[in-house]
């Protein structure tokens, strides 16, 4: 019966220290291009804020697809397919991979904001992201 909760246990520190190395490396790269500071509440109002799509008119933040509330399932906004929560409390793959990290902040910064975010911007996102 030990077994049995020991093994979840250890699958759930697991989880959280991959997060913790994938945001360490990030952390780490960000301060190497300048970034001194990284801002929870900054990447929330980020999170948050609404831009207009130059070419639709349309309103897009975060929040379009990943929802208010990060511990539940988003919906892609062109294809309703489910998005995945983006709260490391709630799901045990979030923030785990650079190379996702770089790659979803890519795409989604320019489908969002019309451009690439800053090293500052993902900084301050990610520090919001990781505390939920």
């Amino acid at each position: 019966m030990k077994a049995t909760i020991l093994i979840p246990v250890v699958f759930l520190f697991s989880s959280h220290a991959v997060m913790a190395d994938a945001l360490n490396d990030m952390f780490n790269e960000y301060k190497q291009n300048g970034v001194t500071s990284f801002n929870e509440q900054a990447g929330e109002t980020l999170w948050n804020k609404q831009f207009n799509d130059n070419k639709t008119g349309e309103v897009r933040s975060c929040t379009t697809c990943h929802g208010t509330n990060l511990k539940k399932v988003g919906k892609h906004a062109k294809t309703g397919k489910p998005i995945e929560p983006m709260a490391p409390s709630v799901n045990q793959k979030s923030l785990t991979e650079v190379k996702k990290i770089k790659k979803w902040f890519k795409r989604n910064c320019k489908w969002t904001l019309g451009r690439e975010c800053s090293t500052q911007e993902q900084a301050d996102i990610l520090t919001y992201l990781k505390n939920q």
